[in-house]
């Protein structure tokens, strides 16, 4: 079970920054996201012609962030996690394209080209909760 804190900062936040790897060659992107709860993923566009997007379809393990930016040390939060990229099909395509619109609905307007993080290992950071709070959450492998 996901902590309830950490469902709440990704719902609060809509920038993630995405990090890729391919030949040894780290690359990151900043995208707009919105978080699906109920399957545990984020949702996010960006042209499969793009470094990242060529890059997704090399090694679709990715890590990346989510973060409050604060300058009063006690606030800061923090989001750092790993996942599965792919682009979404079927059903999740369609829940996806629904919940991006409706968070962006400018996206519309624009060619927009859906990726999936499917989360597997969350770690948020809570200064709030004390200096340095950790709350992790990893996939259970079934």
């Amino acid at each position: 079970m996901i902590d309830e804190r950490i469902v709440r900062f990704f719902k609060k936040h809509h920038v993630l920054t995405i990090a890729t790897s391919v030949n040894d060659k780290p690359w990151c992107a900043n995208c707009f996201y919105v978080y699906l709860e109920n399957e545990n993923a984020l949702v996010f566009t960006t042209d499969p012609a793009t470094r990242h997007g060529e890059e997704f379809l090399k090694n679709n393990f990715v890590a990346g962030s989510v973060v409050l930016e604060t300058p009063v040390i006690g606030k800061i939060r923090g989001i750092q996690f790993q996942g599965i990229v792919t682009e979404p099909v079927g059903e999740f395509s369609e829940i996806g394209e629904r919940s991006y619109l409706k968070r962006f609905p400018v996206a519309m307007l624009m060619d927009t080209h859906l990726w999936i993080v499917e989360l597997t290992h969350i770690k948020m950071t809570d200064n709030r909760l004390g200096f340095g709070k950790k709350l992790i959450w990893t996939k259970k492998l079934v």
